[in-house]
């Protein structure tokens, strides 16, 4: 599995257990935090952790760190994502995870 696909999925289990959360706040009862804070942890250690720490540092600025580009935007921003970094979910230069030049957001290809 492909980093950006890592991040996605981690992303994924964010939203789950930040959801099962906010239902406990509010009265009801919920399981399985456990068993996804576990998951979360055996995928982060899958991910490399420079691309961790920015998926991290992300989060706490949006929801979502990690978005589709569909039409060539970013669905982050909107802005149109540059001609060179369109074809695949790397740069073509450095075969780095591309991210947003204006929101600086994860990109994930569709």
């Amino acid at each position: 599995m492909a980093d950006v696909q890592k991040l996605a999925a981690l992303q994924d289990i964010d939203v789950m257990i930040r959801e099962r959360r906010n239902d406990e706040e509010i009265g009801f009862t919920t399981e399985g935090i456990d068993v996804l804070e576990r998951a979360r942890s055996k995928l982060s250690k899958e991910i490399d952790g420079r691309l961790l720490r920015l998926y991290e540092r992300l989060t706490k600025r949006y929801d979502r760190a990690v978005v589709p580009v569909i039409e060539h935007r970013c669905l982050g921003c909107s802005m149109s994502v540059p001609t060179a970094k369109r074809k695949s979910g790397e740069d073509r230069r450095t075969k780095s995870v591309v991210v947003c030049e204006s929101c600086g957001r994860i990109l994930f290809f569709v």
